[in-house]
């Protein structure tokens, strides 16, 4: 549309394709570095928008991962992205940076929001309803610290700047992915069956 001031007609089969029903989302839990971490198991959904940027490394990836980024339920581009995350109490991830505004929203249960490393570190909780806005260029994660519901997940909402936004997690969360795949590599050798000894190819001759 050359002017947004030039009011249009849209048919509500056009408007339909920006309808996402919450029951039929698809959801991922792979597509990013630390996705196989136990203490980052979560399901991300992409609802609007998250078009896959372009990688330059390992650590750099769609906040949505690489899976659900293929799979928005609204797949336009109009400066802003929208999606869920469902994980249960405990369950997040590990530190990352955004290029963009990232605005959290927690939806149901209660969510701590991070920010900085180490000896900076702070946090949030989040209760339903409850916002924060990271700008771009800080490290930040969240976390579902819903107490006496170890086994139920819930839902946090975040609205992402852009058409492409990048994540990218810090180097203490990458070193944590690598010790994570090394720690899974030595338990797989110690606990492969040793090979079968090989059977005699000719039997003793009877006396």
């Amino acid at each position: 549309m050359a002017n947004w001031k030039d009011i249009r007609v849209v048919s509500r089969e056009d408007m339909m394709k920006r309808v996402a029903r919450f029951n039929k989302l698809k959801g991922s839990d792979g597509g990013l570095p630390d996705s196989p971490l136990p203490e980052s198991e979560r399901k991300l959904y992409a609802v609007i928008g998250f078009q896959p940027p372009k990688k330059n490394n390992k650590a750099t990836t769609s906040p949505v991962g690489d899976n659900a980024s293929t799979m928005p339920a609204i797949p336009i581009s109009e400066g802003f992205n929208l999606g869920y995350c469902k994980a249960k109490p405990g369950r997040g991830p590990l530190m990352h940076n955004h290029d963009t505004n990232e605005t959290f929203i927690a939806m149901t249960g209660k969510w701590r929001c991070e920010w900085n490393e180490g000896k900076d570190k702070m946090h949030v909780d989040l209760n339903p309803f409850d916002v924060i806005s990271f700008p771009p260029g800080m490290a930040r994660r969240f976390m579902n610290v819903t107490k006496n519901e170890p086994d139920k997940e819930h839902l946090l909402m975040f609205v992402i700047g852009g058409n492409q936004p990048k994540a990218e997690f810090t180097a203490a969360a990458m070193a944590r992915c690598e010790e994570f795949q090394q720690q899974k590599t030595a338990k797989a050798m110690l606990t492969k069956p040793a090979p079968a000894k090989k059977k005699a190819v000719a039997k003793k001759a009877k006396a």
